[in-house]
């Protein structure tokens, strides 16, 4: 098959289109003939040596979503069969021709959708419910911050949040991409390169925040937190060593916390499967959430791809289509 491969950490330029073997599939495992495969700022980190994969996992080819076809299923497979139609979070090996993925982690192409779209789903949906709505616990009516609202994940959490009733606020680079979060559900954006989110946002007060900055955020966060407020990490862009006001977060009884989803073991990612499947999909059934696609690529050019997705320009997804 064809696939992407990582040749030596560094830039954009390092991924090559090469001949690769065809992975085999055992027990619980469905080979899937890729169709699209989703860009993720994780494939950037692994890309530069900085992102190691979970054991298992491929450490030559990136890629964490896919969609396409099912070819080929394991003796223990027992959820789906060849020609099914799937999307399916994968530990690594998305971007090429063929993944293998243990069955639990595949879903359902929606009814009406394309590759391209459901190829943006996976990673970003799985992602914002295990945070936001089981780790968070949002509620309807409550307050959500999303820093980097234009992001993949940032327009995904918009969407699922305002279906759901939540009051939803986010940052964005640009008042174009502000503008856009609005048109996707967000009832207010702050233009995090003009303004002061914590100025703007301390007298509304926050019920959860999901945050992927890190750094001195962690300070602005805290103070617009409401008491009982949940602070989720998903990523420390701007790094880990922050200041931190512990008093504060005793009499606010804040709740901090975080998750990486790659490393997670399978019995996790087989029940937030099916979590997501029971509470998101129909939202997408509804028309009431639809991945945004900013750009797509074939696959022989991942490394446009990847310079792309550095830049932040974009505003939802990038994926490469095979």
């Amino acid at each position: 098959m064809k696939a992407v491969v990582i040749s030596h950490a560094g830039g954009p330029e390092v991924l090559q289109l090469r001949d690769y073997p065809q992975p085999d599939v055992v027990a619980d495992e469905v080979l899937i003939a890729v169709k699209a495969a989703g860009l993720n700022h994780s494939d950037i980190f692994q890309r530069k040596g900085n992102y190691p994969p979970p054991e298992g996992a491929s450490a030559d080819i990136p890629g964490l979503e896919v969609a396409g076809v099912i070819v080929a299923c394991g003796p223990e497979v027992s959820q789906w069969k060849s020609g099914d139609q799937v999307c399916a979070l994968v530990a690594g090996g998305g971007y090429a021709e063929f993944v293998n993925v243990r069955e639990g982690q595949c879903l359902p192409l929606p009814e009406g959708m394309s590759y391209t779209a459901a190829a943006a789903l996976p990673e970003a949906v799985f992602t914002v419910w295990s945070n936001i709505f089981e780790r968070g616990a949002l509620k309807p009516g409550e307050n959500l911050l999303i820093h980097g609202g234009s992001s993949g994940i940032g327009t995904t959490a918009i969407q699922i949040a305002h279906a759901l009733k939540a009051k939803v606020f986010v940052t964005a680079g640009s008042d174009e991409k502000g503008r856009k979060c609005l048109e996707l559900g967000a009832d207010r954006f702050v233009n995090h390169k003009t303004q002061d989110f914590e100025k703007i946002l301390i007298e509304e007060g926050m019920d959860v925040i999901l945050e992927m900055v890190g750094g001195d955020y962690l300070v602005k966060n805290c103070n617009i937190l409401r008491p009982e407020g949940r602070l989720i990490y998903i990523n420390a862009i701007a790094g880990d060593t922050p200041p931190i006001r512990i008093r504060q977060i005793m009499s606010k009884r804040l709740t901090i916390t975080g998750s990486m989803l790659r490393n997670r073991d399978y019995t996790f990612k087989k029940r937030l499967a099916k979590s997501v499947q029971m509470r998101v999909w129909p939202l997408i059934e509804m028309g009431k959430f639809h991945p945004l696609i900013y750009k797509t690529f074939p696959l022989s050019d991942a490394a446009e791809a990847h310079k792309l997705l550095e830049t932040s320009q974009h505003i939802g997804k990038i994926v490469l289509t095979i």
